[in-house]
């Protein structure tokens, strides 16, 4: 491992739960070589926000049976 790969690990162990997620999905898309597109950074961001709103309790989840459901009702109109 060179010293520069040390650094970076050393600084991503100081981000945030949530931000060293989103450093390892980008990583992880880098390396397969399917770049992340501007929608896909754009749903990312949109469900991480999700995510700590729920994790804040400022929101509640909604089970996925009732959310399809929803879904379903909807597009029946």
């Amino acid at each position: 491992m060179t010293a520069l790969l040390r650094e970076i690990e050393k600084q991503a162990r100081l981000l945030s739960v949530e931000e060293r997620e989103l450093l390892a999905e980008r990583l992880l898309a880098a390396a397969s070589g399917a770049p992340l597109t501007d929608l896909d950074v754009i749903w990312l961001e949109e469900a991480e926000k999700r995510y700590s709103l729920w994790k804040a309790g400022r929101t509640k989840g909604v089970a996925a049976e009732d959310a399809l459901e929803n879904i379903r009702r909807e597009l029946r109109q």
